[in-house]
């Protein structure tokens, strides 16, 4: 179970630590999903720590320029509040990725994986902080490290294909990659780890040769 008043700021300050605690005045910084969470809120109130961020599809991008379909998706992920953990899990699933999508999940009824049980108390303890933190938009624009961003072209539309729309407008120096055929439960770097180990290592060497970002249009009609 998370700790009682866990939050965004908890799992920042405790990237803080660990830094500390191996020596690093710098570094990189990568995280997926709610750690993608962790990572922007790190980057938002310590970015003179970071050479770069790296986003696996970040849960949560902040409480600011939400579209009306966002907003919709999050009365959905409000509404599972309650459901016994199997049915939760399995509503919660459907909401990450674009309708019909069916590889890479776990098979109802089948064998499931040891995490899909941890799962539900954590997911409450992020949506519950994701709308209690502030994630301030103005700090987020005076990041100017390079951001890379990892997207599944499956993903829901509404949640991570928006988040990524509402960070390349904000981020100097953003870039993104979309993975076909991948989602937020079937991520590129579980799927496709030499693929992003490779596009990670390019986003640090380009900290050396000022190599420029690239843009995000046309990424909410891409599907894999």
């Amino acid at each position: 179970m998370p700790p009682l008043g866990y939050s965004v700021d908890i799992e920042a300050e405790g990237i803080l630590r660990a830094a500390d605690k191996c020596g690093w005045d710098t570094f990189q910084l990568v995280g997926y999903s709610g750690g993608g969470a962790s990572a922007l809120a790190f980057a938002a109130s310590h970015p003179e720590r970071l050479e770069t961020l790296g986003l696996l599809e970040p849960a949560w991008a902040g409480n600011w320029g939400w579209s009306t379909a966002h907003r919709a998706l999050w009365t959905k992920y409000r509404a599972l509040e309650g459901l016994p953990p199997e049915e939760f899990m399995a509503k919660f699933l459907k909401l990450g990725i674009r309708p019909g999508v069916t590889a890479g999940l776990p098979v109802p009824g089948g064998e499931q994986p040891p995490w899909m049980a941890l799962c539900p108390a954590g997911i409450h303890a992020l949506l519950h902080t994701f709308e209690t933190c502030e994630l301030d938009r103005h700090a987020v624009a005076r990041f100017e490290k390079p951001v890379y961003f990892a997207l599944g072209a499956l993903s829901n539309p509404d949640d991570h294909v928006e988040i990524a729309e509402r960070l390349s407008g904000v981020f100097p120096d953003f870039r993104l990659e979309v993975y076909a055929g991948r989602h937020h439960f079937d991520p590129p770097h579980r799927a496709e780890p030499e693929r992003v180990a490779g596009a990670l290592k390019a986003l640090w060497d380009s900290t050396e040769t000022g190599a420029a970002g690239c843009g995000l249009a046309g990424v909410r009609g891409v599907e894999g």
